[in-house]
């Protein structure tokens, strides 16, 4: 993205070196401008965009930049082409963007294992969607016994749970149906703590002073 962003500013300089007619003025600067912003936003956004990498993968990540590029310099490409003038054929083309599926609060995404007689109650206090993992001891966060999707600032209760586990959330933007996973903005948590079979639990997910349950950062999963 830094390298493209480079890319485009040299153009942007060698265009504001050509003179052209005067049919042409206003297609000529907006171009110029259009550049300029799209090379701003691929410069500012590349930090962000790598770590979305890890939510949506690579493929689709590319896809996005490659579709905020061309919005970029749409409204100069539209002027060209009024002119009859052929600029941006080497541009890819992702077409549009996959339809965004949000899942309903409370919806069970994932349920394998033996039932219990375990409970819990899960209070969504933060601003982002996420999808909380019940996770049997000893299992990776990868073969939850329940996933379960809570929306914003929602509470659902989860029952049937078996054995002792752990509780992994994980939270972001642009839900993916498929692969069950955030595409965009995403975060990945566990509770320290692992919670007793059996037995009666609830968890808000949003940190609070003198909060009982500590929370650490884990990999993609």
């Amino acid at each position: 993205m830094n390298t493209l962003a480079e890319a485009l500013n040299t153009v942007s300089i060698r265009l504001a070196a050509i003179k052209v007619t005067s049919r042409l003025d206003a297609a000529h600067s907006l171009l110029q401008v259009r550049i300029g912003v799209a090379a701003t936003q691929l410069t500012g956004l590349a930090d962000e965009t790598e770590d979305d990498a890890r939510c949506g993968g690579v493929a689709y990540t590319s896809q996005n930049v490659q579709r905020q590029l061309r919005t970029n310099l749409s409204s100069a490409l539209t002027l060209l082409q009024q002119l009859k003038l052929t600029f941006g054929t080497t541009l890819p083309n992702p077409g549009r963007a996959p339809e965004e599926v949000r899942p309903d609060s409370g919806d069970v995404l994932v349920r394998r294992g033996p039932d219990g007689t375990g409970q819990l109650k899960i209070t969504n206090g933060t601003a982002k969607d996420v999808a909380v993992s019940i996770v049997t001891d000893g299992q990776p966060p990868s073969r939850p016994q329940v996933m379960i999707y809570v929306q914003a600032t929602k509470t659902t209760t989860v029952k049937g749970i078996g054995g002792a586990y752990h509780l992994y959330f994980k939270s972001g933007t642009d839900w993916d149906t498929d692969n069950r996973k955030f595409r965009a903005d995403c975060a990945f948590k566990k509770f320290d703590q692992t919670f007793g079979r059996n037995q009666g639990w609830q968890v808000n997910l949003q940190p609070r002073p003198g909060g009982n349950a500590d929370t650490t950062e884990v990999e993609a999963y």
